[in-house]
């Protein structure tokens, strides 16, 4: 199993989107995928779970995330908490107990099931409250309290937990724009990321910060490696994140000519062209050196998923599947029949796109081994 992560230190460049279908290519292409909602916005549950559904998923968790686990736990019986655990259940919640500093829970609540081969833990917007434990635990791992190892590795723990128990190829993890300590302790912690992007200025600075986050957290994480016995050692993954490479990604073909490189406007290619030389420069190589140049100078797929798709999806997160579903779906409303019914071929095309683009990640993440 690996644990991957799609992140960007830019928002609206596509990431849950790219997330969500790439999870679902990566199921029907026979890959069994976990998906773990690790950004407070919930993005990605919103896009996978209808709203009545999450409703319903949170509301059964309000005090304890409210009030306490413990505390809430008082006032159930064995039973009724049991009934708790037998339903899908919050990432927040999951991780409540350590956030606590209590006892984990006495079994992992099944996940929500998306079709047979793809699975989400929901996220919740409270998540924000298990962050600011990892932020006052931190110095105490570098002494090796239990505690704080504990929550550091607590979400990379579930990925493996789950993965015992529902035989995972792989669990990719969600993550928000932010460099703060939630998001270094997961993109420190999994196995490897790449970053979509937007062929603009925002981008490269993107990587810029990217990179020079990961050179500090890095460091951090060696001198805590150095510090922990061999025991303690165990908790986390045998190395640092490896970078899987970049996808230019919801950018817009120029219509007209192809004045530029890749089907894009000559201002949107000259940007494209320099994110290979920022990825150099900005991380490190250390971080990057199973990839070969070539590899590391070209978009994922190249642009088999480059160009935005439009209305497609928010047709998608609409309905809840990955858009060449969509025009097939029984339930679709009146309204959009004839709509779907005239790009119906566009959207079922893009169905092999993902596909593409995610037989060509595996090549990357085999390099990993």
């Amino acid at each position: 199993m690996k644990v991957l992560s799609v992140f960007n230190n830019k928002g609206g460049v596509g990431k849950t989107t790219l997330t969500f279908h790439l999870s679902h290519a990566l199921s029907e292409i026979g890959y069994k995928v976990l998906m773990i909602d690790a950004d407070p916005q919930c993005n990605l549950t919103i896009y996978s779970i209808a709203e009545e559904k999450i409703h319903d998923i949170w509301e059964k968790e309000d005090s304890f995330i409210d009030l306490g686990m413990d505390a809430t736990k008082k006032d159930l019986t064995e039973r009724a908490f049991d009934q708790i655990l037998n339903s899908p259940r919050s990432l927040h919640f999951i991780v409540k107990s350590t956030e606590e500093g209590t006892g984990e829970l006495s079994k992992l609540p099944p996940p929500f099931k998306l079709t047979e081969s793809l699975d989400i833990i929901p996220g919740r917007l409270s998540l924000h409250t298990f962050e600011e434990a990892i932020s006052k635990r931190w110095p105490d791992v570098y002494r090796g309290d239990p505690l704080a190892i504990r929550t550091l590795t607590r979400i990379r723990s579930l990925a493996n937990e789950y993965t015992s128990v529902h035989q995972y190829d792989f669990v990719i993890v969600d993550t928000s724009p932010s460099l703060g300590v939630l998001n270094k302790v997961i993109i420190s912690t999994v196995d490897g990321f790449f970053i979509p992007a937007l062929p603009d200025i925002f981008s490269l600075y993107g990587i810029r910060n990217i990179g020079k986050a990961l050179s500090v957290w890095k460091t951090e994480f060696d001198i805590l490696y150095k510090l922990l016995s061999e025991d303690k050692r165990k908790a986390f993954p045998a190395q640092f994140v490896s970078f899987l490479g970049y996808t230019i990604y919801n950018a817009k073909p120029y219509s007209n000519s192809k004045d530029g490189t890749r089907g894009l406007a000559k201002a949107h290619s000259n940007y494209a062209e320099k994110i290979p030389s920022a990825i150099k420069e900005y991380i490190k190589p250390e971080l990057r050196n199973h990839l070969t140049d070539q590899l590391l100078g070209s978009p994922i797929g190249d642009d088999c998923i480059m160009y935005t798709h439009n209305t497609f999806p928010a047709m998608a997160q609409k309905y809840h599947m990955p858009m060449w579903k969509v025009p097939s779906n029984a339930k679709k409303e009146p309204g959009d029949s004839s709509t779907l019914a005239g790009a119906r071929q566009k959207y079922e095309d893009t169905k092999d796109s993902y596909k593409k683009f995610a037989t060509e990640l595996l090549k990357r993440v085999e390099l990993l081994s």
